[in-house]
């Protein structure tokens, strides 16, 4: 019985450890992590686990693209880090860097960091990046855009996002239920740096229905044709008590 004892004490000792190991990667600020991430300084390990399509057009600094998918490169890549040191790893959001920990975790890696909210967050929260690409739309430039005489709806999202790919036949289908009283604009988030700063984009995909250039709702992550038709028929109902005329007495 003592023996039994013991072996289940060192059994769930062994799990509150690897739980603790995995938690020490998702469990941080954005803060938190950009702190860990400076004070390793030049010799930080941090690894992109986007496509290289996506690595080249914008990146942390000092990161080094690494394609899980393709074993040959990843294990190049890998034997090139310091297992005793701390690996900081992220995607868009929190899909290909989790895969990414958990490998790395497996195979040994004492301290492994994930990006909280994924490379959408921390761009989206204005921290420093390297960038081929310029900062996009104006905030002037994205009025304009949004100033309709109809309703505006606007997509906020990227090529690369899996989610952004399953909202495309959701919005062509709203686009083509209101061709004459609703204007759908397109913006791809990490091509417009700067806009997603001062729009507080964080996370992706983002969309947004404006009424006479003011937000009227907003919703991130995926929303199904029915959710958004119910929101642009309650934003058409409210505008239509208001210009209803009051009768006179």
């Amino acid at each position: 019985m003592i023996r039994l004892v013991l072996i289940l004490a060192i059994a769930f000792t062994y799990s509150l450890s690897i739980q603790a190991q995995e938690d020490n990667s998702i469990s941080l600020t954005l803060k938190e992590f950009e702190d860990k991430v400076n004070k390793e300084g030049a010799k930080a390990q941090i690894i992109d686990a986007r496509s290289f399509e996506e690595y080249q057009q914008n990146h942390l600094k000092g990161a080094i693209n690494l394609n899980v998918s393709d074993e040959a490169d990843y294990q190049k890549q890998v034997s090139k880090l310091k297992k005793n040191k701390p690996v900081f790893v992220y995607s868009i959001g929190n899909g290909r860097s989790k895969t990414l920990r958990k490998k790395l975790q497996s195979e040994g890696f004492s301290e492994v960091y994930e990006l909280p909210g994924g490379f959408s967050n921390w761009v989206g929260s204005g921290k420093p990046v390297e960038s081929a690409t310029g900062s996009g739309l104006t905030s002037d430039q994205y009025n304009k855009l949004i100033q309709s005489d109809n309703i505006v709806l606007v997509d906020i999202g990227s090529k690369y996002c899996g989610g952004c790919k399953k909202l495309i036949p959701v919005i062509d289908s709203i686009s083509q239920n209101h061709p004459k009283d609703l204007k759908v604009v397109k913006i791809e988030f990490f091509e417009n740096k700067q806009l997603g700063i001062d729009l507080n984009i964080n996370s992706l995909p983002t969309l947004i229905l404006y009424k006479d250039g003011k937000i009227v709702w907003q919703k991130t992550g995926f929303s199904s044709t029915a959710v958004i038709e119910k929101e642009i028929l309650a934003i058409q109902n409210k505008s239509a008590s208001l210009e209803k005329p009051v009768s006179g007495h």
